[in-house]
């Protein structure tokens, strides 16, 4: 079989189905702007979207890993947080809106448990900006390294 030359190829329209928003509870900057592109897209494609936050229990010093109230008062501020977006995607008129929750390295969770489970064609992730430099945070670099599904990076 030839290769397809560039006179051959016929451009296809090209449309995502399920879209996974991953926001940084810690970079509400980044976040809301790839919250803002998710959003848009989910809207115009009419197409259902999930918003994942994920508790870094590396974060936390053993003080606070071993407190169950620590733990407990971390997963609501997340919960509470991931709500506020489920409720503005749906008044920007987002029509499927799904708050996802993990805790663990973020990264590692997003790709082993969240994407897997809700099966995204299209992952967004925001980019971390620093003394006036933006770069791709670790956490963004390895979702679009190993995720099966497309990845965007918003700046």
């Amino acid at each position: 079989m030839a290769e397809e030359t560039e006179e051959d190829f016929v451009v296809e329209s090209m449309h995502y189905s399920r879209l996974l928003l991953a926001v940084d509870d810690d970079d509400d900057d980044s976040s809301h702007k790839a919250f803002n592109y998710a959003c848009t897209v989910a809207k115009v494609y009419e197409v259902p979207l999930g918003i994942v936050s994920v508790l870094e229990t590396g974060d936390l010093n053993i003080y606070q890993s071993l407190s169950p109230d620590m733990l407990s008062d971390r997963r609501s501020e997340i919960v509470a947080h991931l709500n506020t977006y489920v409720e503005k995607a749906q008044a920007f008129g987002v029509q499927d809106v799904q708050p996802l929750i993990g805790e663990g390295k973020p990264a590692r969770v997003i790709l082993e448990d969240i994407a897997p489970s809700f099966n995204p064609d299209l992952i967004i992730v925001g980019s971390h900006t620093a003394r006036g430099h933006s770069h791709i945070g670790h956490v963004a670099s390895e979702i679009a390294r190993e995720a099966n599904a497309s990845v965007i990076i918003v700046r």
